[in-house]
């Protein structure tokens, strides 16, 4: 075993974000609205602006990453509802 491999082991791949528990997003009291995909981002940003007092200038690379996997979400529901018009013959489904 590499050391490469015994580090994602240890910490988990990269590739594959790291999903909370219901168990853990409740002990971090996260309000139900943000528990999604991206919450295993979204505690470490706001222990984050709580250690820096809120300040705008802080935290930059933390919300980047939260807010990055927030579009990526986004632009894969589009995707998905693409795809479900395309099948559906362009209809919205609604109608």
């Amino acid at each position: 075993m590499t050391l490469l491999d015994s580090i994602k082991e240890t910490f988990g791949s990269s590739t594959e974000p790291r999903q909370l528990s219901h168990a853990e997003m409740s002990a971090a009291r996260l309000p139900l609205a943000y528990r999604d995909t991206c919450a295993h981002l979204l505690v470490p940003l706001n222990k984050c602006r709580y250690d820096t007092f809120y300040m705008p200038w802080k935290c930059e690379d933390e919300r980047h990453s939260y807010e990055k996997c927030q579009y990526v979400e986004f632009k894969k529901r589009v995707a998905k509802m693409e795809e479900l018009r395309a099948a559906n013959g362009g209809r919205s489904g609604l109608n």
